[in-house]
């Protein structure tokens, strides 16, 4: 399971998407989830799902990967759904003790399951597409007009690209301490749930540890290279909008327009 968590790592590609200022993919992202909740209709969210997937395609990141940065969120998923079937009144189709599943219930779970999903494919889309260090540049240049009030812009984007970063790396830490556990026959899987909390001391202490001698570590790197924050930093590249962001965002204004519309002249399924 801790394999299939995908989210935090970046494949290089020589796609549009790739290519486009990492501004305007935080800015599109943003977008997109709002329109997600925006859509009500099976026309509307099926609109935006396959726009997704063409983005996938597009980018050339394998299904496997989709599937995989998905899969540790499928119970999350069920338990929304199960929940939003159960406990939402409408017309009823079958009814057990005090529990009913409902039209609208079976609706809203369907709609909300399919949300869940995509949000979660939509927003590794932009990990997957956009190296740590643009991604800092990208978040640190739109917050900008909040460093007037002295707010401490470059170190908030910096703290946040670090630990998306090491979100992979952490996980590949645990992994291996987990079969290390395993193999001196410590016993993860078994026993209630008192049982299997107590078998995850063994994790943890040793996974704490590692990852304060790794933030160490980065660190002391840092001060070996003079890093002394955002004040006179300079930068390699610099970010400029070019006609394929802009390309972009007149196709997610076209995306945008479509959703409100077909929301507006369409009927709700209930």
């Amino acid at each position: 399971m801790l394999k299939d968590i995908t989210i935090g790592q970046y494949f290089p590609g020589q796609s549009f998407l790739h290519r486009m200022d990492p501004r305007m993919k935080i800015i599109l992202t943003i977008v997109y989830i709002v329109l997600l909740f925006m859509a009500s209709t099976l026309v509307t969210i099926g609109m935006s799902v396959v726009f997704l997937a063409v983005l996938y395609r597009i980018a050339k990141i394998p299904g496997k990967m989709v599937f995989r940065g998905i899969k540790p969120v499928i119970p999350i998923v069920i338990f929304t759904a199960l929940l939003n079937m159960l406990f939402i009144d409408g017309e009823v189709i079958w009814k057990l003790g005090f529990l009913s599943i409902t039209k609208e219930g079976l609706w809203t779970a369907f709609l909300m399951a399919v949300r869940i999903i995509a949000l979660i494919a939509g927003t590794s889309l932009l990990t997957y597409t956009t190296s740590p260090i643009v991604l800092t540049d990208a978040i640190e240049r739109l917050m900008s007009p909040l460093a007037k009030l002295k707010f401490p812009v470059h170190e908030l984007a910096m703290m946040m690209t670090i630990a998306l970063r090491f979100i992979p790396t952490l996980i590949e830490e645990t992994d291996k301490i987990m079969s290390a556990q395993k193999a001196r026959g410590a016993d993860l899987e078994s026993g209630g749930l008192m049982q299997r909390a107590r078998a995850l001391i063994p994790i943890l202490i040793p996974l704490f540890i590692s990852a304060f001698r790794r933030a160490d570590e980065l660190a002391l790197a840092m001060e070996c290279r003079c890093y002394r924050g955002g004040e006179g930093r300079t930068r390699m590249k610099q970010l400029k909008l070019g006609g394929v962001d802009i390309a972009a965002a007149l196709v997610f204004c076209a995306l945008a327009a479509g959703v409100i519309l077909l929301n507006l002249y369409l009927p709700m399924p209930f």
